[in-house]
């Protein structure tokens, strides 16, 4: 699309809506609350409810720095030119920065990590050309296709010495298959009706997988419930990076060692 200051405001208002789909519940807090947050950010001291307060503080910078960029597009409509070294440009880009540096407190709606990458990129949409943000973004859908490929082979390989397990193989390569096309499907894409409703459904018949009991010793039905819970862990992680569309490199790797270490432990 061509770079303007209303192409640049649609984008930012799109990002910053998919922030905060997926992020945690209660921090979408209105720009207009900026200053009451502010007040309980500096005012708590408790670590755990400080880290909450600066995650509902960084959800006011966001929405500050997109109701400024809103009236600076009105203000271009109706004909006012705003320069980039304009006040109002000025508080724009500051709200966005300091939301940039309080979103390491903002964490993914599944409580696992933080997503860094997702919360940085209303502020490039702001700061940086247009075709660079597509790019960035490009670069991220790739890196998540590489990471939900990743799961997929080191899931496969730890349960592929057990027997009880061989039935959900095929269900994880379907799911990885159409999780990838999710990655890669926009919600514009008409295909969209084809491939959600794809991914839903074979992440549904992952879920439903249940492989014989265990009757022999204890550490076998251990193994047997250990490697389940293993099954649903993927399928929640490969979720969250479908729909996302950016890696998760800590719940990636933390994911990844407990593959290993099923793998590895009679």
């Amino acid at each position: 699309p061509k770079d303007t200051l209303a192409n640049r405001k649609m984008l930012i208002d799109s990002l910053t809506k998919r922030t905060f789909h997926h992020t945690e519940s209660g921090i979408n807090t209105p720009g207009e609350k900026l200053e009451e947050a502010q007040r309980a950010f500096d005012n708590e001291t408790h670590p755990a409810k400080k880290r909450v307060n600066g995650a509902m503080l960084a959800g006011a910078l966001f929405n500050r720095a997109t109701d400024i960029f809103t009236a600076i597009v009105e203000l271009e409509e109706k004909g006012v030119k705003v320069s980039h070294h304009n006040e109002l440009m000025r508080q724009c880009a500051e709200c966005f920065k300091r939301a940039l540096e309080l979103g390491k407190q903002v964490k993914h709606y599944s409580g696992h990590e933080g997503i860094d990458e997702l919360w940085g990129e209303p502020f490039k949409a702001f700061a940086q050309p247009l075709t660079a943000v597509f790019e960035s973004r490009y670069r991220k859908i790739a890196a998540t296709v590489r990471a939900i490929e990743e799961i997929t082979r080191t899931l496969g390989r730890s349960l592929g010495g057990e027997a009880r397990f061989k039935g959900a193989q095929p269900l994880i390569k379907a799911y990885a298959a159409a999780a990838i096309e999710q990655v890669e499907t926009m919600r514009g894409d008409i295909n969209f009706f084809r491939v959600w409703p794809a991914f839903v459904s074979a992440r549904e018949a992952l879920e439903e997988f249940d492989p014989p009991d265990a009757k022999d010793a204890p550490s076998d039905r251990e193994k047997l419930e250990r490697g389940k819970k293993l099954i649903r862990s993927g399928v929640n992680l490969i979720t969250y990076l479908a729909e996302a569309r950016v890696p998760m490199p800590k719940s990636t790797q933390e994911y990844l060692d407990e593959c290993i270490q099923f793998r590895d432990t009679p």
